[in-house]
């Protein structure tokens, strides 16, 4: 039966990955040996055509100007207002090396406050959890693992009974105001029918339930984050329109008035030789009621941080309606036809999909604020949608330059290299490249052209500005090949996830766990420095232990 573990302690560690040499298949078919010399990218070149949103959608996505999209027959991306990248775009079709998706509870659970999160999964995850998140033997997180065993996985016991057991033992503990499932790898493979049963047990239990499929079968790292997510937009409610609201909230007298002067109006036209514009009584009644856009922003943040990009837009005149997710369940924002969506993360293009699909919102295409200059571009591409003149922000993005000079002078003219992990190399790379370094590549694992269009033609412009080669952009990812390049690229820095942290640096390669940018605050102005410091610190570090070993040989040779 289902074993839930609250406290996932005494667990072993599982063994480091070890790189392997192999036989690959490029795109095309053909055999490549794992042992092919040095720097040399596949013959056959593969153009990335995943996309989230399909072109039907296109229109919904919102900017000041017009959209211009181009399309082939094997590739398809848009540029929003302004110049497509002009970079090189791969796809090598390598497998997921990042941290697994179910890592997400780690920030979920603490951002929504009144939530339980049921992992269900095997051993396997639950190892993971333990090491991921160093859950304490006293600690009394809001998760758990169902953990499920060979009676479960051969289909001898009912799922629903066994789940439906948890769930209440889950509100007779807690009381959460929503419970979220998270399926793993073991319930994609056992075609558990985790959305089916949700229905008839949040009935029967009185809690909704939100259904998320975070399996490494399909998603990386922080996409985890994306799913729970798109799952959760379709608990939210749904926005009535102006004039149903307005008809609510006013009197049967200002109805009545409204119509009544309307008639008069048409009297006067009959008798009067000259006629008179006027309005039916629908549309005189329609011109009385406000027309506000709603803004809603989606992406988890720690509360500080989204309270400073509240503040930035509130400064222009811009109020959020809404946070997805937001602190508690029952502050889910209002989601309809009139209401404007920007995302905070881009690794967030389910979502998108799914707000702009299902739920009729109009997606803003914007950079992602990591970063002064991509915060800039974030709240100027909202302020031109809302038809607001942006005030301040060059003055802003200026002072925190000059507040990081001694940082940048620091890497500036120095080299990065990106494996690829948590997709936010995009936005990094922007950042890095505005700070004066060099990117020779990008590497990600799953790459949204359409969802990234407003960030892709920002790194366009600063790689011109900067005067700077276009980096080349690398979908799913060969490790292989990435370390190939890597050895005769030599850069200064590679931002890589854990597995290939310690070969790397054995091998003499200074390296940045990206993982720690995932769980670090590095968006909008106040963070920059933050950011630009968790980059510095492997490259300081060895560089001032250059200068200790040179000090000791010295002092050994004297």
């Amino acid at each position: 039966m289902f074993m839930m573990k609250n406290k996932l302690n005494g667990f072993q560690k599982s063994s480091t990955p070890r790189f392997e040499t192999i036989k690959k298949t490029n795109v095309a078919g053909n055999k490549v040996s794992g042992r092919n010399s040095l720097f040399s990218p596949l013959k056959k070149k593969s153009v990335c055509i995943q996309s989230s949103i399909s072109e039907s959608f296109l229109p919904q996505i919102v900017d000041a100007q017009n959209i211009s999209s181009m399309s082939t027959k094997n590739e398809a991306s848009a540029s929003v207002g302004s110049t497509p990248y002009s970079g090189e775009f791969e796809c090598e079709t390598g497998n997921y090396h990042t941290f697994c998706p179910i890592s997400c509870v780690s920030w979920l659970y603490q951002k929504i406050e009144d939530s339980f999160f049921l992992v269900i999964g095997t051993k396997t995850c639950g190892y993971f959890l333990q090491n991921a998140l160093g859950v304490m033997i006293f600690a009394e997180p809001r998760y758990a693992m169902a953990e499920l065993e060979e009676s479960d996985i051969s289909a001898q016991l009912n799922d629903y009974k066994e789940l439906k057991r948890l769930c209440l033992q889950i509100k007779q503990d807690r009381n959460p105001s929503v419970i979220v499932w998270i399926g793993t790898c073991t319930t994609e493979i056992i075609k558990m029918d985790l959305e089916g049963m949700a229905p008839t047990l949040e009935a029967e239990i009185g809690i909704p339930i939100v259904v998320a499929r975070a399996n490494g079968l399909d998603y990386a790292f922080t996409q985890g984050e994306d799913t729970v997510l798109a799952a959760m937009a379709q608990k939210c409610p749904e926005r009535t329109s102006p004039q149903l609201e307005f008809l609510a909230q006013s009197s049967v007298t200002e109805i009545l008035e409204s119509y009544s002067s309307t008639s008069t109006n048409t009297q006067i036209e009959k008798a009067s030789p000259t006629p008179i514009s006027h309005n039916s009584g629908e549309e005189s009644l329609t011109t009385k009621i406000p027309s506000t856009k709603e803004l809603v922003l989606f992406g988890s943040l720690p509360s500080t941080i989204a309270n400073q990009l509240q503040l930035e837009l509130k400064r222009q005149g811009i109020n959020v309606s809404g946070w997805l997710p937001s602190a508690r369940y029952a502050d889910l924002p209002a989601l309809g036809e009139n209401v404007y969506v920007c995302g905070i993360n881009p690794f967030l293009s389910r979502t998108a999909t799914s707000l702009m699909r299902r739920r009729k919102c109009k997606l803003i295409s914007a950079p992602f604020p990591i970063g002064p200059d991509g915060t800039r571009a974030w709240v100027e591409k909202i302020c031109n949608v809302f038809g607001v003149k942006p005030e301040g922000l060059e003055e802003r993005e200026s002072m925190i330059w000059s507040n990081l000079k001694e940082s940048i002078e620091f890497i500036k003219g120095k080299s990065v290299f990106f494996m690829g992990d948590n997709l936010l190399e995009i936005s990094l790379a922007r950042f890095l490249i505005r700070c004066g370094m060099t990117v020779y590549e990008i590497g990600i694992p799953y790459m949204d052209k359409r969802f990234q269009a407003g960030e892709l033609a920002l790194l366009h412009k600063t790689c011109i500005e900067m005067k700077v080669p276009f980096p080349r952009i690398v979908e799913k990812p060969d490790n292989y090949y990435q370390i190939q390049r890597i050895k005769e690229l030599k850069p200064d820095l590679v931002i890589t996830g854990m597995a290939h942290a310690n070969p790397l640096e054995a091998r003499g390669i200074t390296t940045k766990w990206s993982v720690e940018l995932t769980f670090s605050q590095i968006h909008g102005f106040s963070y920059a420095k933050d950011l630009l410091d968790i980059i510095i610190k492997p490259m300081r570090r060895n560089k001032n232990l250059e200068k200790n070993n040179t000090l000791s040989r010295t002092f050994v040779d004297s």
